[in-house]
């Protein structure tokens, strides 16, 4: 993938440049409990990571929109107490962004996760300052999956699609890049595997950190 005209790198943020499993597993189980339901294995939850919460609870609990609205205000309650902060940086990756940033590329973040939140992870990691712009959803669910949140970044920031690439490891990043036509390149260190990056048409796939450092030029 020949990534010599790129200027701009939009990152997803979960599964991208930090692992929120703990958090954001335990927020989705709090709020199931408010229901009633008997949580299952946690890792039968990781396919919440990534899409919208609307979705996860429609999609997962056969909630209709209305009850799953009502079911992330409960989720919510956990995250903002402090599940936000049970997360770890990927390993690497405040190095990337450093070097990446430090080649003339501009960093940026495009993720599902509402604004508020993601300022506040991305200072807690105290990688704020390698971004010079953050795309994310609102918390009234009015902008919620990635190719909104792609588009509003084009809308927003002086950036140019033929300069950009977006980074994700979900098939919701590579596809809202392809509807905003852009390229795209998936990590598999994040929740997303091999087949289902290359079946939603990534343009390229990096199995670490380093290796996304590699295919950088970095």
């Amino acid at each position: 993938m020949d990534l010599s005209h790129i200027k701009v790198c939009l990152f997803d943020l979960d599964g991208t440049l930090s692992d929120p499993a703990e958090g954001i597993i335990n927020s989705f189980l709090y709020a199931l409990r408010h229901y009633g339901i008997e949580p299952g294995k946690r890792e039968d939850y990781f396919s919440i990571i990534g899409p919208p919460l609307i979705d996860s609870f429609q999609r997962i609990c056969g909630f209709d929109k209305e009850k799953a609205r009502e079911a992330v205000d409960y989720y919510r309650e956990y995250f903002k107490a402090g599940g936000m902060f049970e997360n770890t940086l990927y390993p690497g990756i405040p190095d990337l962004l450093k070097k990446n940033r430090e080649v003339g590329r501009i960093n940026a973040v495009a993720t599902s996760k509402p604004e508020p939140f993601t300022l506040a992870i991305l200072e807690k990691f105290g990688i704020r300052e390698e971004f010079s712009y953050v795309a994310a959803s609102t918390l009234d669910e009015t902008r919620t999956w990635k190719d909104e949140v792609i588009a509003y970044a084009f809308e927003t920031f002086p950036i140019r699609k033929e300069e950009t690439v977006m980074i994700g490891d979900r098939s919701y990043d590579i596809l809202g890049a392809k509807k905003n036509g852009i390229p795209s390149i998936g990590v598999t260190f994040g929740y997303g595997d091999r087949k289902e990056l290359m079946d939603a048409g990534a343009d390229a796939i990096v199995d670490s950190v380093e290796e996304l450092g590699r295919l950088l030029q970095l």
